[in-house]
Formats: C-alpha cells, sequence, structure tokens
C-alpha cells in the first residue's frame, strides 16, 4: 500500500468519528485476555532492561533496528553495517537511504526527550518529529487530493479527511485521548490512537514512521517503559496484509476487537524478541568479560567494556572521550583487543573501525 496524491474534482470526504470509540467496542473479553498476555511480557521487557551493565546498550542497538526496519517498510533499504559505519566515522559519502534512516533515529531521540521534558505529547510536538523524519515544515495537510491505493491494483482503499480545519480538530482530539487519564487499559488505547493517527494520515509524507514512533513514545508515557526500547515495525512487515485489513475493517465494519488484538500481539511478540535480544547481550558481555581477563587482564576495563558494547563500531576517538587517555592508549587497547579475537579493524576512508563481532551479529537478527 501506498499514498498517492492528485488532482481531484470532488471532494472524497472520509467523516472519522473522534475518539473515543463505545466502550463495548474496545473492551471485549477477548481483548482483556490479550491485554493481560501483553503487559506481563511488557513489563518483563522494562524490568530485564534494568539489568543491563548501561542501558545505553540496548537503546542504539534497538533504536537503529527500528529505524532501519520502519523505514524499509516505505521501501528505503539500507543495512546495519552501513548505519553503524556512518554513525561512527566522518565519512560525509553516506547514502540516501542510511541518511534518511539516521533521521528516523534522531526523531525517535528528540521524541523522546521531548516527552521526558513535557511529560505530555501534543500536536506540536507530532508535527517535530515528522519535521526531523522529513526534512520538511510542511506541517498538517491543508490542500485536498490525498488518498491510500492499493499498490497492486492501483485502487482507492480510503480518503482520509483532507479539511485542514477538520485535521486539526481530530488531531486536538486525538491528542487529548492519549494524554488524558482513564480506566482503560492503557494497551488498549495503544491500539486506538494507532488506528486514529493513520485514519488521519494528517501529513504529506511520513505518516507510518511517525504513528510508530507516537507507540513507544506512549508506552513510556504510561509508564509501561523506562526509555524507547520496544518497536512494533518488524511484527508489521511479517504481518503486512493484516496490518492494513484491520486498519480497512474497522473504518468499513466498526471491527475494532480484531485490530486491538492484532494491535496487542504485536506488543507481546515483540516484547519476547526484545527479552531475548537482551538476555543474549548479558550472556555475551559476560562471556568478553571473561575472555579479557583471561586473554589479556592488562587490557579489562569495565567502562571499555561497556562502551565497546554502547558502540559496536568503535574508534580511538570514542576511548579518548569517555575514557579520558590519551590517543596512544586507546589505541594500545583497541589493537590488543583486536590480538584476542574479539574485535575486528576495518578501514573506512581515513578512520580504522574496530567492530564487536560477537555483539554486532546479535544486533543484527
Amino acid at each position: 500500500m501506498k499514498k498517492q496524491i492528485k488532482q481531484i474534482n470532488e471532494k472524497p470526504y472520509n467523516n472519522l468519528p473522534l475518539l473515543p470509540p463505545a466502550i463495548e467496542d474496545i473492551e471485549s473479553i477477548l481483548i482483556l485476555r490479550q491485554v493481560n498476555k501483553s503487559s506481563i511480557r511488557l513489563a518483563e521487557l522494562k524490568g530485564l532492561a534494568q539489568t543491563l551493565p548501561n542501558p545505553n546498550i540496548l537503546l542504539n542497538a534497538v533504536i537503529l533496528k527500528e529505524a532501519r526496519v520502519s523505514s524499509e517498510i516505505e521501501n528505503v533499504i539500507t543495512t546495519h553495517d552501513q548505519l553503524y559505519q556512518a554513525l561512527s566515522t566522518n565519512n560525509l559519502n553516506v547514502n540516501s537511504a542510511t541518511k534518511e534512516v539516521l533521521r528516523y533515529r534522531e526523531a525517535i531521540l528528540m521524541g523522546y526527550n521531548l516527552i521526558q521534558k513535557k511529560g505530555f505529547l501534543n500536536t506540536n510536538s507530532i508535527i517535530d518529529i515528522q519535521e526531523v523524519l522529513e526534512e520538511n515544515n510542511a506541517g498538517l495537510r491543508k490542500l485536498p487530493g490525498t488518498s491510500l491505493k492499493n499498490a497492486l491494483t492501483g485502487e482507492v482503499i480510503y480518503t482520509p479527511p483532507d479539511d485542514k480545519d477538520k485535521i486539526l480538530d481530530l488531531m486536538k482530539n486525538l491528542e487529548h485521548y492519549i494524554n488524558d487519564q482513564d480506566d482503560l487499559s492503557p494497551l488498549i488505547k495503544l491500539a486506538v490512537q494507532h488506528y486514529q493517527f493513520e485514519s488521519i494520515h494528517p501529513f504529506y509524507d511520513g505518516n507510518g514512521r511517525t504513528g510508530r514512533i507516537i507507540n513507544v513514545l506512549y508506552l513510556i508515557l504510561n509508564g509501561m517503559l523506562n526509555s524507547p526500547i520496544l518497536y512494533l515495525s518488524n511484527y508489521i512487515i511479517k504481518h503486512k496484509t493484516d496490518y492494513y485489513r484491520l486498519l480497512q475493517e474497522v473504518r468499513e465494519k466498526n471491527n475494532w476487537e480484531e485490530w486491538i488484538i492484532f494491535m496487542l500481539k504485536a506488543v507481546e511478540e515483540t516484547a519476547e524478541e526484545t527479552i531475548k535480544q537482551i538476555e543474549e547481550i548479558n550472556y555475551f558481555f559476560n562471556a568478553m568479560k571473561a575472555e579479557i581477563r583471561e586473554k589479556a587482564p592488562k587490557l579489562y576495563n569495565k567502562e571499555l567494556l561497556e562502551l565497546l558494547f554502547e558502540q559496536p563500531y568503535c574508534k580511538v576517538e570514542f576511548l579518548v572521550d569517555r575514557l579520558q587517555i590519551s590517543r596512544v592508549t586507546a589505541a594500545k587497547y583497541l589493537k590488543g583487543l583486536e590480538l584476542t579475537g574479539l574485535l575486528k579493524s576495518k578501514k573506512i576512508w581515513k578512520e580504522t573501525i574496530y567492530i564487536n563481532i560477537g555483539l554486532f551479529e546479535i544486533l543484527k537478527q
């Protein structure tokens, strides 16, 4: 599915209802059962994330993975290797796809900082996030003519509201729904707000990626996570057909139940995958620590080891800045660890990068 903008004479107006939906539509027995399962996994993830030697280890890894996969949904293709190279070097020769994915990372971190500072997520913050993603300041849609089409058949399957005042009213209503506290499970509200945002389709471009950033920010706002370490893009791309089908069934059939259960299962399964990744990172961290102590005890430094996990593509400058040591000493550390087989050096233009091989393999999964 993709968005196309065209000039049309008629006004294909979609009278999207304001939130909230009727409680009986969104709080069935089946939904509540799945809420319980998803909540348990999310709580387990939140707790386990605190066991990492440094929370930035997972934060950087998951954000880059999400940025890559989320952009892949929009047919922007890059690789883990290209992303880490771009982050760790001063090489300006970065392809456009990688730059776009790195903008996604920047938008996530900006959104996270905004809600940490403000304690809420409003329309202006959402506009700011989209502006970083798309590198433009077009803001909310003001012109008619946006329609969502089937990528294979060209058939128009949904026409979002195209009146600028209506779009603004819907966004204000969504803003209140996201920030208001009530007795409804935040996980149910997560599914509802995501449907509403994608149906408003408030921007000319970047709606899908902005909506997926809002999801994780919403979980943080509601205390279900401490940092942006859970992203649903991988689940969505694996179940892309069902995702778009169920969005449309809410619009056409008021089929909230299946849509909400779909999103709840996305949370549950993604949390399980992230838990597994944390366990693998913790295991490898301890194994690498033991191996350094055995093979090169003089090179062991706890802060250095954490840095090698926070920055899987490491370089001398990172050690100099973090450890407050000379370039000569930093180079000695990295070259020494390469001799143990734990790191692998790679020349990128004029810089030498040292790759934490084992960690990189875990992060690519």
